[in-house]
Parts: structure tokens; sequence; C-alpha cells
């Protein structure tokens, strides 16, 4: 188990330190030109690349919406729900303070949102609590359901890691002028711990609406999407 927790807290920092990284460092400078496109495309990345680091130790969640999903859907044991939540907070924090750390060192570096997750006059674009709340539930179940389907028996391994970064870059790109795209409550702890926006106020939303579209996708994978021939997943360890 320590193992699994080690690999999970790394994952999730790296998915931290990256992808909040490319939004801190790199897109505040428009001439590197990385832009919102630069950035959903390192939070593909980190979770493309510790999913074949360390996925095969822990089950790659880096996320505890991801985590609950898999329960839900009986691929991970209930048993680990609460001991991969901790761990993947814990990567985010350590994570966030880190690339605060590298940050501050810049002269007239102030924080700013930091890369955290807000509706209304937290939002890039000044969508409603609504409409966020909308968004990261849909994109969250939508997550679910392809980490479930590319990791399925029923199609070929070794190419999930793939499919999975590809899908959070896709949901980067609808998101990020909504919410800054969360879909990952570690994430978005993280990043409001050291944002002087009032972050801290809304990180509410960023568990509860994640939660819920995990829930919402694994339940669809698990009775009306999953092929036929994937019904012995569920006599597995999640049982």
């Amino acid at each position: 188990m320590t193992r699994q927790l080690s690999a999970e807290f790394f994952g999730t920092f790296w998915l931290v330190f990256g992808g909040c990284g490319s939004a801190v460092l790199a897109a505040a400078f428009p001439e590197l030109g990385i832009g919102f496109a630069g950035v959903a495309l390192a939070f593909g990345l980190t979770v493309l690349t510790m999913a074949y680091a360390v996925g095969g130790i822990s089950g790659g969640h880096f996320n505890p919406a991801v985590t609950l999903g898999l329960s839900i859907a009986g691929r991970a044991p209930w048993k680990d729900l609460v001991p991969y939540w901790i761990v993947q907070v814990l990567g985010a924090i350590v994570a966030a303070a880190a690339l605060f750390a590298i940050a501050s060192g810049k002269a007239g570096f102030e924080p700013g949102g930091f890369a955290s997750n807000g509706f209304g006059e937290l939002s890039p674009g000044g969508y409603s609590m609504q409409s966020a709340l909308l968004i990261e539930i849909i994109l969250t179940a939508g997550f679910l359901i392809v980490i479930l389907g590319a990791t399925a028996k029923a199609v070929p391994a070794g190419f999930a890691p793939i499919a999975i970064g590809f899908a959070l870059t896709l949901i980067h790109l609808i998101s990020i002028p909504v919410t800054n795209t969360s879909v990952n409550p570690a994430r978005s702890t993280g990043a409001a711990l050291f944002a002087e926006t009032g972050a801290t106020g809304q990180l509410w939303l960023f568990w509860v609406a994640p939660l819920i579209g995990a829930a919402i996708g694994a339940l669809l994978w698990r009775f009306v999407l999953m092929p036929g021939e994937g019904l012995e997943e569920l006599g597995g360890e999640g049982n």
C-alpha cells in the first residue's frame, strides 16, 4: 500500500506542478505563445506521462473524482478511497507550494489567481456558478467514461494513457474559459490555497461537481456502456 500511495502522491504532484506550472510560469509570458492551448496540452501530458510511469503501481488516478468513479465502477477497492484522497490532496498542495516558491523568485511576482478555479468574478470568461457546476459535472463524467473505456479488457492494452491524456487536454480546451478547468478536486485545492482571489471560498463547487460527475460517468459506464465481454471486470478487487 505504501508504494501505491507514494505513486499517487507523486503522480498528483506532477499533474499540479506541470499543469498549473504551465499557467503560472509560461502562460504569463505572451511572447512564449503557449496560451490556453499550451496549458491544456500541459495538463494532458502530465497525466499521460505519469500514467505510463506509475500507473502500473497505483492505477494512475491522481484525482479524487477518478478514484471515486473507479470505485463505483468496480475497478478500485473502496478501502483505498480515503487513503488515495489524502495523498492526492497532499501531493497537490506540495506541488502548489513548490510552484509558489519558484514563481515568487521573480521580482514583482503577484500570485493573483495562481491557476485556481472559479466562477462569477473568478471565472476567466465571467461565467456563472450554474455554468461552472454544469460544465464540471459533464466533463468529469465524460472523463470517467474515457478512462473506463480506454482501460477495459475489450480494448487493446497499452494505449489507455494516450486516450486519457488527450481527453484531459480536450477538457481543458473546452472549459478553461468557464472555470479554468478543475475536474480534479485535489488540483483545485492545491492552487486555491496559494491564490489571492478568494478562490478558497468557491472551492466547494470544485469538489462537489467533479465528484457528482465522476459518479454519473461511472454509473453510465457500468450499467449502460460497458461491453458484455467486460462484465467479468466487476468480479475484481473493487467488489
